[in-house]
């Protein structure tokens, strides 16, 4: 997507919806927030801090959207496959469906992962650890937000858990195996995401791009593709979206993933020869094939990350739920209806009023995108969790899908001296093509100069007519690749490294954030 085209979008959206106006819009769904959880435990004792934390979820499940769905929709409308209008429709509404229908049974990982609840015996200072930790998370991506920095919102909730728990009970209560495991995760998750993007991207260019028939290279691989393609996403829609409903292992999970791939694949291979068969030649139009499987992995990520993630805003809400209830800390906690609606409308609200600074900023602001790139980073972003969930490892959506960004484009960079070579080729034929193209010509007007001419040379006329129009069409397309190939533009240094300084800080800022403000609760509550 080329900035000009990112402007304008950007000019148009703040036309229509300027930041007042969603502001304004923020404001009146935490007042629908504040409204409800005051009208429904009004009769509940000690009910100020339910109602504190519900309207803090709120803000936290609007920050989520914000910043966190990008990276399920970024690529493919960087790529130009969806527009940035679908893309948010989209997101928004499969988002909200995997919260609502399996984002369950999410609230003892928080729990019991990173800190001990058993180290707080007072609910009332759980009570207000748990909200430290929802409004300093909130506040971090709401910054990371406005400067167009993808961070991962689990670790801005685990930094904000962390750091709440120490201010109440002290070092001891933090599982520091786990938050072990969670720092390694930033090394993890990016450099899987990225070598599983670069691989695919990899071996598209290698056995399609780069082949002299690229649409009888494509109608070979772009079904299996889109088999794996299938294989990776139901498996990964199993394991992540509907584990909650449905307990199934990895092995059953891959099982069922796999038949519904094969049944797919022969299904769209003839769909895809037939569309390849209108096709030119070409890198752009190869590019489109891949336009359509870009728009579901887009949508399944969506749902899962809904399923998965709407956890970040609703579990410690949860837990404040239920001690202030029970007047108890509990080691399991039930997730009522109304949470549960609090975290999916809270991230569609998010994700349609200030998504697209984050949208942009991984689908064009990294690296340049087309929809084969894209493909291979929405790959990388399944199979990479795939393969860290059989591992135990814990890793970031957010941090492999922007680690498949650079992977990408670091590729690029790597095969720079075959785009060389590639761009030395297509230089090469279209400087053969070009002279016998003038040679044709030349010869086409000599002939019809001529005042008498024989049979044979009308014959040749028409020769090389045919000749002139075949090769014709050969050089403008070639014309035209050259063109295309010379625009070859890397991964941009300075967004790497602004993204990475906020992937590191995110866990401590966070955590000192909550810090402070469980001590301003404490002492204005004391």
């Amino acid at each position: 997507m080329d900035f000009n085209t990112i402007k304008s979008m950007d000019e148009a959206r703040d036309k229509s919806l300027p930041g007042f106006a969603k502001l304004s819009l923020v404001l009146l769904f935490l007042v629908i927030v504040f409204l409800w959880s005051y009208a429904s435990h009004e009769s509940l004792p000690n009910n100020s801090f339910l109602i504190i934390g519900a309207v803090f979820g709120a803000y936290m499940a609007i920050n989520i959207g914000a910043n966190d769905v990008a990276n399920n929709v970024g690529p493919a409308v960087g790529a130009k496959a969806m527009t940035l209008m679908w893309a948010i429709v989209i997101a928004a509404i499969f988002e909200a469906a995997g919260a609502f229908i399996a984002g369950g049974d999410v609230v003892k990982t928080i729990k019991k992962g990173i800190i001990d609840p058993a180290l707080i015996s007072d609910p009332q200072i759980f009570v207000w650890a748990m909200a430290a930790a929802l409004l300093s998370a909130a506040l971090w991506l709401n910054f990371a937000t406005s400067i167009g920095a993808p961070v991962s919102t689990t670790h801005s909730i685990v930094g904000g858990v962390m750091g709440a728990g120490i201010a109440a009970a002290g070092f001891a209560i933090v599982s520091w195996s786990t938050m072990g495991k969670i720092a390694a995760s930033w090394v993890i998750s990016p450099v899987l995401g990225g070598l599983i993007a670069a691989s695919f991207l990899y071996f598209i260019k290698k056995n399609i791009m780069f082949k002299e028939e690229k649409i009888e290279s494509a109608k070979k691989f772009v079904p299996l593709l889109i088999g794996f393609m299938t294989w990776a996403f139901s498996t990964y829609i199993i394991l992540k979206g509907i584990k909650h409903l449905i307990k199934v292992n990895f092995l059953t999970a891959a099982l069922a993933g796999l038949i519904i791939a094969i049944i797919l694949y022969f299904f769209i291979k003839p769909m895809i020869a037939k569309k390849a068969d209108k096709l030119t030649s070409s890198r752009k139009d190869v590019n489109t094939l891949f336009n359509i499987p870009l728009i579901f992995a887009a949508a399944l990520l969506s749902f899962a990350h809904g399923a998965n993630d709407v956890a970040n805003a609703i579990g410690p809400l949860a837990a404040i739920n239920d001690a202030v209830t029970n007047a108890a800390i509990s080691s399991k906690v039930g997730i009522p209806f109304w949470v549960m609606a609090v975290g999916a409308v809270g991230i569609a609200i998010g994700l349609a009023l200030y998504g697209p600074r984050l949208i942009k900023t991984v689908g064009s602001e990294i690296t340049e995108l087309d929809q084969v790139r894209a493909f291979s980073i929405a790959m990388a972003a399944a199979i990479t969790v795939i393969i860290a969930s059989q591992l135990g490892l814990p890793v970031s959506s957010t941090h492999i899908a922007v680690g498949g960004v650079f992977g990408v484009g670091f590729l690029r960079e790597w095969l720079d001296s075959s785009e060389e070579k590639f761009l030395k080729d297509i230089r090469d034929k279209f400087k053969k093509d070009k002279k016998e193209l003038d040679k044709y010509q030349n010869e086409l007007s000599d002939i019809t100069a001529t005042e008498s001419k024989s049979k044979s040379d009308y014959k040749r006329i028409v020769e090389l007519y045919n000749l002139i129009d075949e090769k014709d069409e050969k050089v403008r397309l070639e014309k035209k690749e050259l063109k295309s190939a010379k625009r070859i533009k890397y991964v941009k240094r300075d967004a790497v490294k602004k993204i990475v300084a906020a992937w590191i800080i995110t866990v401590p800022a966070a955590a000192f954030l909550s810090a402070a403000i469980f001590f301003m609760i404490r002492g204005i509550m004391l």
